[in-house]
C-alpha cells in the first residue's frame, strides 16, 4: 500500500538519494509524514535510516531528489535555517552538552525563540513530562544516566516548540523499562501537543505500537509501507522484525524438516 499524496503532509521526500563518498546510503527514497502523526522507519543496521534523518535536517546534502517541509523546499539548506522553520532532530546517541547544566541544555533548545514567557511555560511542560530533569536541573548533563540524557535530548527538542521532531533510536542502550517509559512520553507529546514525529527505531514492536504509519527500508530503498496496524499483520514483518512466524511459514518448515529426515 502506498501512502496517498495529501495536502496534510508536513514533510515530503521525493526520490532522495544520499551518499558517503562513493557509497550510496539511500536510493530514491520517497516518503511523507502527515501533520499530527507519528511515522516510523524500520530497517536493519546499515539500511540507511539515520542517513534519511540527517539528510532531512541538513547534516548531509542529498545527491538527488527534493525535501519539502511545510510546503517549502528545504533541500540542502543550512541546518540552523531548518531549525528556525520548526524542525528539530534528536540524534542517535543523544549528544547533549555534557558540561552544561540540564537547564542550560534546555535553554539551548530554545535559542531561536524570543518569547520568554513561552519558553518558561515549555520548560514547565518538559519538567512535567520528565520530573527527574527538574530534580537534576542544576546538574551537568554529562553526569546523567543514559536514560536521563535521552529524556533531556527529547526535552531540548521540545523547547524549540517544533512542528516536527526527527527522533533517531530513542531506545538505544536503554533497559526495557526505560524504553517503555520513553515511548509512552513520546506518544503523550504527540497526542497532547500535536507534535508530528518521524521515528527511527530498532525496536520494531515498540515503534509499530507507537506509530500511525510505517516505512520499511532495506539497502537504502523503501520496500514496504502501510499503516502500522496493517504492517504488524504482514508475515515478513512478523518474522524479520517482531520475532514471530506466521503459521503457514512454521508448517512449511516443519514439513521440510520432516522430509529431510526421510
Amino acid at each position: 500500500m502506498t501512502a496517498p499524496v495529501t495536502d496534510n503532509a508536513v514533510l515530503k521526500l521525493l526520490n532522495v538519494e544520499s551518499a558517503y563518498g562513493p557509497i550510496k546510503a539511500i536510493r530514491g527514497v520517497s516518503l511523507q509524514v502527515r501533520r499530527g502523526e507519528i511515522a516510523t522507519v524500520l530497517g536493519s543496521n546499515g539500511a540507511g535510516k539515520t542517513t534519511i534523518l540527517k539528510t532531512i535536517s541538513g547534516i548531509i546534502d542529498p545527491r538527488k531528489g527534493s525535501i519539502e517541509f511545510k510546503g517549502s523546499n528545504i533541500t540542502a539548506q543550512d541546518p540552523a535555517h531548518i531549525v528556525q522553520q520548526g524542525l528539530m532532530h534528536v540524534p542517535e546517541g543523544r549528544e547533549v552538552f555534557p558540561l552544561l547544566s540540564v537547564r542550560d541544555n534546555l535553554l539551548m533548545g530554545a535559542y531561536t525563540r524570543k518569547d520568554r514567557d513561552g519558553v518558561a511555560r515549555d520548560m514547565e511542560v518538559v519538567f512535567n513530562y520528565f520530573p527527574i530533569l527538574r530534580e537534576r536541573a542544576a546538574q551537568d548533563a554529562g553526569l546523567l544516566s543514559g536514560g536521563q540524557q535521552q529524556m533531556l535530548a527529547i526535552s531540548r527538542a521540545l523547547m524549540a516548540n517544533p512542528d516536527l521532531i526527527l527522533l533517531d533510536e530513542p531506545s538505544l542502550g536503554l533497559s526495557p523499562k526505560l524504553t517503555k517509559e520513553i515511548f509512552e512520553i513520546v506518544v503523550r507529546i504527540n497526542r497532547e501537543r500535536g507534535t508530528t514525529i518521524l521515528l527511527v527505531e530498532q525496536n520494531a514492536n515498540m515503534a509499530l505500537n507507537a506509530s500511525d504509519y510505517g516505512y520499511v527500508l532495506e539497502n537504502g530503498r523503501i520496500v514496504m509501507e502501510d499503516t502500522c496496524a496493517r504492517l504488524r499483520e504482514k508475515d515478513d514483518i512478523k518474522e524479520f522484525y517482531l520475532g514471530m512466524k506466521a503459521e503457514g511459514v512454521r508448517a512449511d518448515r516443519r514439513w521440510k524438516k520432516k522430509k529431510n529426515w526421510r
